[in-house]
């Protein structure tokens, strides 16, 4: 890993910029200015700027220098916020989602900005998870299904579900590449079904409900 962004410098961000390994160079993104002095250290970049506006800057197919991956660690679904400004001139809009798809979710949570969030734990997970592949660090149990799978293959027509894929980059840290989100952008291009957009990891995830109007 070459260069990590992370949007967003608050408790989250900060912890994800002391906790990702390799010694890779991180460029931090936040509005308040207060927060970014306490993320200084080395091979740290501070930027101060809306984090999916900063994306929508400078994330540019073909960009000479890009990052190898994207923390998103601000109280918003960061993926669709930066779809919605690069579709903006083709139409995409948000839109509900029907509230007939809460039964296929688990814990399916509900926010003020028609997000949902939803999670294979209806416990407090420790922060610094390492996310087993077979086994939950809290219970011990068994892993259920991956969230990331579970969305991808929802059946819920005529809604089709898109997933960007979170990876753990640190004890629970998680981040998505950059061409998962380009591949992303050009794939629902001739789409005109509703889109579930979700990101996820094995266990958490965010739905937005997308459409080209």
């Amino acid at each position: 890993m070459k260069e990590i962004w992370i949007i967003g410098a608050g408790r989250f961000g900060r912890m994800a910029a002391d906790r990702i390994t390799g010694n890779p160079h991180l460029v931090l993104v936040d509005l308040v200015g207060e927060k970014l002095q306490e993320a200084k250290g080395p091979q740290r970049t501070l930027v101060k700027s809306d984090g999916a506006l900063y994306l929508l800057e400078h994330l540019q197919p073909g960009a000479g220098k890009l990052p190898d991956w994207i923390v998103p660690a601000v109280p918003i679904h960061l993926a669709a916020e930066w779809l919605l400004m690069v579709q903006r001139e083709k139409k995409l809009h948000r839109i509900p989602v029907p509230v007939q798809i809460d039964p296929l979710l688990p814990h399916p949570l509900r926010v003020e900005n028609g997000n949902i969030f939803v999670s294979h734990a209806d416990f407090l997970c420790p922060d610094d998870c390492p996310e087993p592949r077979h086994t939950c660090t809290f219970t011990g149990k068994p892993r259920k299904q991956n969230m990331f799978e579970l969305l991808k293959n929802i059946s819920f027509p005529p809604w089709e579900s898109r997933v960007v894929r979170s990876h753990q980059l640190g004890p629970g840290i998680g981040g998505y590449r950059v061409k998962d989100l380009f591949e992303l952008a050009e794939e629902i291009e001739n789409t005109r079904a509703p889109l579930l957009l979700c990101t996820a990891c094995r266990c958490h995830g965010v739905i937005t409900g997308l459409q080209f109007l």
